[in-house]
């Protein structure tokens, strides 16, 4: 049986990106946008700090997600976008200080995510649950983490 969504459940609100999630066209794009304030934030950490708080976020997002796909009755509903937060700030993750990198960021992370290349594509095809929600987009953020990191190389190169 499912439920609707109710932001004034904390699992849901968190799940449904603070909200941005119920963008009515593209709420990946929107959940992503929304991650940008929080990444703000994070930035300020040291990188050991950083990514502990990324991995336990993701680790928060497979029950978040899969806790609130299975009371929507749906698998992947496109409004949780828990997913697209912690992709995003995987991609940001050692990026340079700096408005420039915070955009080229988003733009990578939003291609490869929506692209979906090898292996994200069968990852968000077979793997079930909160861990399949979340699985792809962290494949995703690592793509563009990794592109990232190479344009940065380049440029101080």
């Amino acid at each position: 049986m499912s439920i609707p969504i109710r932001l004034s459940n904390p699992v849901h609100f968190l799940a449904f990106g603070l909200g941005s999630g119920l963008a009515p066209k593209a709420p990946g794009t929107f959940g992503t946008l929304a991650a940008i304030p929080l990444y703000l934030l994070l930035s300020h950490l040291s990188l050991p700090m950083y990514a502990l708080v990324l991995v336990l976020a993701s680790l928060l997002g497979i029950w978040l997600c899969g806790k609130t796909a299975k009371d929507l009755g749906v698998h992947d509903h496109p409004g949780i976008v828990w997913d697209e937060f912690c992709g995003y700030w995987l991609t940001m993750l050692a990026a340079p200080s700096g408005w420039l990198w915070i955009i080229v960021g988003f733009i990578l992370f939003r291609l490869f995510d929506i692209w979906k290349p090898w292996p994200i594509s069968l990852a968000d095809q077979r793997v079930p649950g909160g861990m399949g929600i979340m699985v792809d987009d962290l494949i995703a953020g690592l793509y563009a983490l990794m592109v990232m990191q190479v344009i940065v190389f380049v440029m101080a190169w």
